[in-house]
């Protein structure tokens, strides 16, 4: 049995990668926040795939004992992403809720836009 890895072995790493520099990439280079949500949910799904990647074993089954079976795969990994989504859905939810509440405020949802709104004192502040 060869235990070599091939490149097309690795190509869900490979995605992965790409996932996470992509996602990062568009939350620090982009100034929009509908955006910057966007891009933390490709971060988060590159997690996923990071997790879920190794968890399945080729011509592994599920780990329910059996005499047909002697290769198994870990539930473990799909358990946690699972309870992962959850929690990313909910950060989603609060940030979209954060950003309408920005929108409202500010009348923007564009980060510099925002900062310069607050950088200038208000005639009240001056008073």
């Amino acid at each position: 049995m060869n235990t070599t890895m091939t490149l097309g072995g690795h190509f869900t790493y490979f995605i992965t990668i790409f996932l996470m520099i992509a996602g990062l990439f568009i939350v620090i280079a982009r100034g929009n926040l509908i955006k910057k949500l966007i891009g933390l949910g490709i971060f988060q799904t590159s997690v996923y795939l990071l997790y879920i990647a190794p968890g399945k074993l080729v011509g592994g089954t599920a780990p329910i004992l059996s005499d047909a079976f002697t290769v198994y795969s870990s539930p473990l990994p799909h358990v946690l992403i699972l309870t992962a989504i959850v929690v990313g859905v909910a950060t989603l939810a609060l940030g979209l809720a954060l950003v309408v509440r920005i929108r409202e405020a500010y009348d923007s949802i564009e980060e510099d836009e925002i900062l310069n709104m607050d950088a200038v004192p208000s005639r009240q502040e001056q008073a």
